[in-house]
Order: C-alpha cells, then structure tokens, then sequence
C-alpha cells in the first residue's frame, strides 16, 4: 500500500516515456522499471476542503467514471446538484491532449471547494483511442497521466493508494492505448459525527473475465481489513461487471465472495443499467450495469443513478454516476 503523498506528482520526460516502448514484455521488466518511477508510488494531494468538521449524517456519496473527463466545469457542476460532500472519480486524465493537457481533477476539486488525492493508473504512450484523436490539437501528452480519484469538503485522513493485483494487459498488449501501470484503487479516511469511515474509489478491469475481478477486490478489501481493522468501508467506481454486449453482472464472483467478508451492494435499480453511448463511446447498444458501490459497517439509504448529461443534453460521459446516501454507522 502507498501512502506517500506529494502536492505535484513527478513527470516522466519525453525521453523516458518514449523508452517504454523498448521495455521488454514481462510483468518482472514492467514493474522494475514503474517501481523507480516517483509519480507511479506517490499520491498528489491538492485543493481545499471548505470545512474542518465532521460530516454529519446523512450525507450523499458519488462515484463516477468520467471518461477522461472532456467537460471539467459541466462535470463539476453535475456533481454539486447531488450535494455529495465526497466524490469519488475514475478514468481522469492528467496532461493529455485529448483534454487539452489540463488537469480535470484539480479544477473539478477548485469548483466544489474540496480537497483531493490523485493517483496515476496508466501512463499513455499514445494519444488514444481513433475518437479521442479528435479531440486533440497537440500531437503530444505533456504528462500522459490517466488515474483516479477522490475528494472531499472536509480533510482526507491518511489517503493510500493500493495497485490491484494484474497481468499488465495494456501493457502487454495495449491495441491502440499501449500503456504502462495496473488498475488500483485511492482511498482515505473521512471523519463523520459517529467516528471515521474509509472511502476508496477504485476502477476494476474492463479487458478480462470475473474470477479476475474477484481476486482484485478480494485483495483490496484484505489490504483495507489489514490497515484499518474494524472501521465502516465505502468502496465506490466502475467495477466493470459484465463488461461485454449482453453481459450479465450477475455472473460476477466479487458480489457474493465481497457479501461473505460483509460487505452490501447497492447502484440504484437493478434493471437500470450505467452506461450510455458518448463523445467517446459512440455504440449505441452499449447499455451494461458497471458502476457499484460495495458498503460494510454503514447504514445506507437510497442510491441512484444519475443520467450523466449536461444541461443541453450532451453526454459527459460513457457512465452514468452513482449516489448513495450514507445515513450512519451500522
């Protein structure tokens, strides 16, 4: 688990950057060369909570895969109409040219007036996918950083990041997205009137089967019941359950191994799915159940699914978000 933390994650150069492709294909060669890489070990904290007291019951929670987030003022401000004083954030782009080499976290966590951590999952060695090629005007990533994150209106506690177990897929064989680093998850402590409670935003693999999946929430939540024994645990994203055309997240071992370590799932009606064609994503049947929230030690309310389009009817994103609302400890 990483717990190191810094106000501006590293930059690997040009240079370095362009080595990767060089780098042999093996698990052992890829993770020699990211555990001496500074920004693949560290956690970038920025922003501002707006207050120093402890959240009060109830309260809302979001997660959201934003797709590299194309729309940070929208996106912000879709997530402001839930009142969710924490955020948790998947697929953001940090310096690339398919956002325009911004930084989507750090102005989502300016407008909601929250603190954040950010953590790098992939570094791009390209620009990405033949759509996303549109939406550059640089033919270069000034960083090349895609991760996730979370954020909060009150400090975040001891924020950690956990690489998930994994077999490199996009670096062994990337397609049109070659890249470097593992799926993981972004954690931290949040404080509420009853005691603290730990939120962890994660984002499961797309590109592979459920027994995968399983062994990846199995060891993050063995990592989390490691270093913080007996406390309530959100764990919120795109789980990627049945990730394929007419895939049924049913199937998915990680509900009833997560309910057997007592944890409850919850993602709004179970005939709605989460997914919605994008600027990005532009398959009209992409419909498929991915986003979830798994609880322990909490009592939660309602969750909701929340249609991801913005005041014009533009999508910002290929998920939809997700709510729940945390009414206290269990």
């Amino acid at each position: 688990m990483i717990e190191e933390t810094v106000s501006q994650l590293a930059v690997p150069s040009q240079e370095t950057r362009a080595g990767f492709i060089k780098i042999e294909r093996s698990i052992a060669a890829h993770d020699a060369v990211m555990a001496a890489l500074p920004e693949m070990n560290s956690i970038e904290i920025g922003g501002a909570p707006s207050s120093t007291a402890p959240l009060a019951f109830p309260f809302a929670v979001a997660a959201w895969n934003l797709e590299r987030c194309l729309f940070a003022p929208e996106s912000a401000a879709h997530l402001a109409a839930t009142g969710a004083p924490v955020v948790l954030l998947s697929e953001m782009d940090d310096g690339m040219a398919r956002t325009g080499q911004r930084h989507p976290t750090a102005e989502v966590a300016t407008i909601l007036q929250m603190e954040y951590g950010y953590g790098v999952e992939f570094i791009e060695l390209g620009l990405g996918s033949d759509t996303e090629l549109e939406f550059c005007k640089d033919d270069f990533n000034e960083k090349g950083f895609h991760g996730n994150a979370l954020m909060a209106s009150v400090p975040l506690g001891r924020p950690f990041m956990l690489r998930l177990w994994g077999e490199r897929l996009w670096f062994m064989d990337g397609g049109d997205q070659p890249r470097v680093g593992e799926r993981f998850a972004i954690g931290a402590v949040i404080e509420t009137e009853a005691g603290p409670f730990v939120a962890v935003s994660t984002h499961l693999e797309s590109a592979t089967t459920a027994p995968y999946r399983e062994r990846q929430v199995k060891e993050l939540i063995d990592t989390i019941d490691e270093a913080f024994p007996g406390k309530p645990v959100l764990i919120g994203g795109d789980l990627n359950t049945g990730n394929h055309a007419g895939g049924n997240f049913e199937a998915e071992g990680l509900f009833a191994m997560s309910a057997a370590r007592g944890f409850t799932r919850h993602g709004g009606s179970l005939d709605a799915m989460t997914t919605r064609p994008s600027l990005i994503t532009r398959w009209p049947e992409r419909a498929m159940k991915l986003d979830w929230f798994l609880s322990r030690g909490l009592k939660i309310g309602e969750s909701r699914i929340i249609p991801s389009l913005d005041a014009n009817g533009r999508p910002l994103s290929d998920h939809d978000l997700i709510t729940c609302v945390v009414e206290g400890f269990e």
